[in-house]
């Protein structure tokens, strides 16, 4: 079997190869937002690889934890209400319910309600 690297050598091999790592001090947490989800490490370890320019992160260890991210409200204005509404024949709540549901985009909230969502 052969011997193991001692970090000294690593980090020369590393270095002949382009690579470079280095470790993030003092991280807390690290928060990972994905359009469903998000996903919080608390107290990990974090390296940063550096391989011909580009940067990547490793995070290792620390308490995941997931949660639904915080719906911020949007604003959507009246006259983006009675435009969708015009157009499609519906009543402005439902108007303002497809805007909301389409993420303020007026030709997704026409196409929703005259799909009859």
């Amino acid at each position: 079997m052969p011997g193991r690297l001692n970090p000294r050598e690593a980090k020369r091999m590393m270095q002949r190869m382009g690579l470079s790592m280095d470790q993030v001090a003092d991280v807390e947490e690290v928060i990972i937002k994905t359009s469903s989800k998000d996903i919080i490490v608390k107290g990990p370890e974090v390296s940063i690889l550096e391989v011909k320019g580009q940067k990547m992160f490793q995070v290792a260890g620390g308490q995941i934890t997931e949660k639904a991210p915080e719906r911020k409200q949007s604003m959507i204005g009246e006259e983006d209400v009675r435009l969708v509404a015009d157009q499609t024949g519906k009543s402005p709540e439902k108007a303002r319910k497809a805007l909301e549901e389409s993420g303020g985009d007026l030709a997704k909230a026409i196409l929703l309600l005259q799909s009859g969502t």
